[in-house]
């Protein structure tokens, strides 16, 4: 494979030498359809014009192609065998102005990276859609791909008559036709963009058009044309009107608070199949995963999340495309703005009020995991290439850095912070930035010295712990509470921290536990003393952190744990109580809490958790307590107590509610004895019913993957499952069930389909991985393990970096759970000090992840009962 890698230094210098004009994109699409399932390409013309500071310079351009035809650079004619070489096209003798004419042959994608193209198994119809961040546009067409290398981009589609083409610019014109069967859609050109945000979708998508309509305060109207796509087959499912509803008050809220008008015409979103990440914010094309159309009865905190997203993606029409970062070193700039953007405009602006608890529990469980890691970095990552890049879109970059925002507003005062963003656009609208220009501005907007803030948040890695130490006086007085401040020895560097401080009790036996005292303060040191708090009465729990308003560990005194053992149910605000199951959560990755205490927390208070996305949180920490951190003597017991309580609440929960379906699905997935799984059974030919549960298609697939796992459902019901659902969601659950029956041949062809072969889709090798790995059958999956190591630089080599990192990540026998895996895990990074530095961090995190579940076994197995 040629090398596609691009580091920092030749990015730099190609920024130093050229201004890029502009790019003229001409894309035939008409080979997408068609008999035959093989090896498919297009044609992509690319002209790009550009300036270079010094006549008579080389440099190159990049393009992953099947094929070449011509390259003409200023109207010379070069040898395509001479200057491309899989990757780049080596530009010499460049003059003062260019023009590059590259004419090639690319190829589709199967992998969700460059341009996608997907056969729909129920209707035979064909759908295109791009991804390419952060540098798979040249897999399209040929460019200079890197952000700060910004230009006006005109694209025209050849494509099938009858299909929806869309790219990021208005539609200029109706399509012209080619001939009876296909036509050229045209697109105005662009304001000035990076490559990674181009987008082209194609295909029949079922489409639902609304507008946006704005008063602007010079008199005048702003109009955004709004377009919502999905394939056809999921057009019964699509709640347009709920998307366009979250789009409409997020477009008022950024435009309320941003005082920039988007910049970018009409606002389509697409919802595409396949795709291998969340959303990407293309201007005037955001591309989103279909899963986000709902096939089945889904939770509120799945509409939550799907909200999150549309208004994450919508905050990077500002932050990131209008205004995009110079490197992937301050990648997060626009990820962390556009996280928090995401969760303070959901509180403010729609339905979901409660955002900052999912926050809370949720983004942050992942920042906190990701700071713990050993390939940890500071916000501010020190990113030598591409590689380094791709691995980085993580949740130190997303979550912790937006958790950091959230902190940086409570320095900086809310007023303070968004009058900075306002000023970062209009000073910096279509440019490129580092992250010292978004500090100057803030700078002068709060008048804090954001020199110092940055040097402790941004540019340290790790996660400090804040411990409360209560003393009272004999009458039952606070006489003093320090909040006490530790770092991990491996990153030790103390930071200040705005929290609020809550004290919490009963007032009577029975009562609620409620806060009825509270405190801000900075915490700057080891030891800082909350002068306020001295006199309250002795508290039952005190919680540091309180409000959530910066970005830590929390821990407990003694009091305040034996408080949380007792009536953690009894807490009235739902956000503390958050905090609280967070925390508890932490205290058991790290072995303080043995799993099985977390696991009892959970039997006895997560029945009466009120939000629901704590309520699945809680569920899915349960799920990891079992599987990884409970001691391998103690798992059989633990899991079947944890079934009988999951089922328990099933039975209690309203009919019909969202809490109903959770546990529904969370038994589904602890159900081993012959009682319930027979119990699944019932639900699914309807023998047995629960008075509300509505057992629709997803349902009936959650409960055939739980039957399939564990042997009570095999090959013929699984094909009469496809059959009644032979869809393209269906075809993905099939493949799942199909890979997790408890067979040797079965392990073997999954193995061979996702390790040995390259044939199937980027869905379905998630698919594959997830049926593949069942807690249930670690000895069966143990012969896989010696092959997992043998393969890793095979595998790194000869795919996609996305499909690589996938079957890297998911294949790693982490279910072993035992001391001999982490010894041959040792044994491959010793002897492969030389393997490509992104490997290596994929095996230490796998590593790492082993390592604490070792520790926590260890914990739990010494806990007394």
């Amino acid at each position: 494979m040629p090398a596609e890698n691009l580091t920092r230094e030749e990015a730099r210098e190609r920024a130093r030498l050229l201004t890029v004009d502009g790019y003229e994109v001409a894309l035939d699409l008409r080979s997408a359809v068609g008999p035959g399932d093989g090896t498919r390409t297009f044609r992509s013309l690319t002209t790009i014009r550009f300036r270079c500071a010094e006549p008579g310079a080389a440099t190159f351009a990049d393009l992953v192609a099947s094929s070449v035809t011509a390259v003409t650079l200023n109207g010379r004619a070069l040898d395509p065998a001479a200057v491309f070489d899989g990757a780049r096209i080596a530009l010499a003798d460049l003059a003062a102005e260019n023009e590059l004419v590259v004419d090639a042959q690319c190829a589709y994608s199967r992998t969700g990276e460059g341009l996608h193209r997907f056969a729909d198994p129920e209707d035979g119809e064909i759908y295109l859609y791009t991804q390419y961040e952060p540098a798979d546009a040249r897999r399209v067409f040929a460019n200079f791909e890197q952000p700060d290398l910004k230009a006006p981009f005109t694209f025209a589609v050849t494509a099938p008559a009858g299909w929806t083409v869309l790219s990021n610019g208005e539609q200029d014109g109706e399509p012209e036709p080619v001939d009876a069967t296909a036509a050229t859609w045209r697109f105005v050109p662009t304001r000035p963009i990076s490559t990674y945000i181009t987008a082209v979708v194609a295909g029949p998508y079922h489409v639902v058009r609304d507008h946006y309509t704005r008063a602007l305060p010079d008199g005048g109207t702003l109009e955004i044309p709004l377009g919502a796509l999905c394939r056809k087959g999921l057009a019964p499912y699509f709640d347009a009107d709920d998307i366009f509803e979250v789009t409409k008050q997020g477009l008022d809220f950024f435009h309320d608070h941003f005082d920039y008008p988007y910049p970018f015409g009409k606002y389509d979103q697409a919802f595409v199949p396949e795709y291998n990440i969340g959303a990407m914010e293309n201007p005037g094309c955001v591309t989103f995963r279909e899963e986000f159309v709902f096939r089945g009865k889904v939770t509120r905190s799945s509409y939550e999340r799907r909200a999150n997203v549309i208004l994450h993606e919508m905050a990077h029409m500002w932050f990131g495309d209008l205004v995009t970062m110079e490197w992937w070193d301050d990648l997060w700039l626009k990820e962390s703005f556009a996280d928090f953007m995401g969760s303070f405009s959901q509180v403010e602006a729609t339905r979901f009020t409660d955002a900052w608890t999912t926050f809370a529990n949720q983004r942050k469980a992942w920042a906190y995991r990701a700071d713990q890691l050993p390939s940890t970095h500071p916000v501010t990552a020190d990113i030598h290439d591409l590689e380094d890049a791709k691995l980085n879109f993580d949740g130190i970059t997303y979550a912790k850095g937006a958790s950091v925002l959230k902190q940086l507003v409570a320095y900086a005062g809310r007023d303070a912070f968004l009058e900075g963003a306002r000023r970062y656009f209009k000073r910096h609208a279509y440019g490129n930035t580092r992250l010292t220009d978004l500090l100057s501005v803030l700078e002068e907007t709060s008048g804090r010295d954001m020199t110092a803030w940055s040097r402790a948040w941004l540019q340290t890695a790790g996660v400090n712990v804040l411990t409360p130490v209560v003393t009272c006086d004999a009458s039952g007085r606070v006489t003093e509470l320090a909040v006490v401040q530790e770092a991990p020895e491996e990153h030790n560097r103390l930071r200040p921290h705005r929290v609020a401080v809550g004290l919490y009790r009963r007032r009577t036996p029975g009562a609620p536990l409620e806060r009825y005292a509270r405190a801000e303060a900075d915490v700057t040191g080891v030891r800082t003393v909350v002068r306020e708090l001295a006199g309250a009465e002795r508290p039952e729990l005190v919680l540091v952190n309180d409000e959530d308003l910066t970005y830590c560990k929390v821990r407990f005194d003694e009091t305040s744990l034996d408080t949380l053992r007792q009536h953690l149910g009894d807490i009235t605000d739902p956000l503390a109580r958050a905090l609280c199951w967070s925390a508890l959560w932490n205290l058991t990755r790290d072995g303080l809490l043995p799993a099985r205490d977390y696991l009892e927390l959970v039997q006895r208070f997560a029945g009466a958790e009120t939000d629901i996305g704590v309520v699945q949180m809680v569920q899915s920490c349960a799920s990891g307590a079992l599987v990884h951190y409970t001691a391998p003597g103690h798992r059989e017991d633990a899991e079947r107590d944890l079934a009988r309580a999951a089922l328990r609440e099933l039975r209690q929960a309203e009919p019909g509610s969202d809490h109903q379906l959770a546990w529904t699905r969370f038994f589904a997935g602890l159900a081993a004895t012959q009682p319930d799984l027979q119990l699944l059974h019932s639900l699914l030919d309807g023998s047995a019913k629960i008075d509300g549960l509505d057992v629709d298609q997803e349902l009936r697939w959650t409960l055939l993957g739980a039957l399939a796992a564990r042997g009570a459902a095999g090959e013929p019901e699984l094909a009469a499952e496809l059959a009644r659902d032979n869809t393209a969601s269906g075809r993905r659950h099939h493949v799942r069930c199909l890979a997790a029956r408890p067979a040797a041949q079965v392990k073997e062809e999954a193995w061979a389909s996702v390790v040995e072969s390259d044939a199937l889709s980027n869905a379905l090798v998630e698919a594959t991985i997830a049926g593949f790995d069942q807690p249930s059958q670690r000895e069966l999956l143990a012969p896989f393990a010696p092959r997992y190591f043998a393969a890793l630089e095979r595998i790194w080599q000869e795919r996609s970096i996305e499909i690589a990192m996938a079957v890297v990540r998911g294949m790693f026998p982490m279910l072993q759970g035992d001391r001999r895996t982490l010894e041959a895990t040792d044994a491959w990074l010793a002897g492969h000090a030389d393997a490509a530095p992104a490997l290596r961090r994929l095996v230490l995190e796998a590593r790492d992840d082993l390592a604490r579940a070792l520790r926590a076994q260890a914990r739990d197995a010494g806990a007394s009962r």
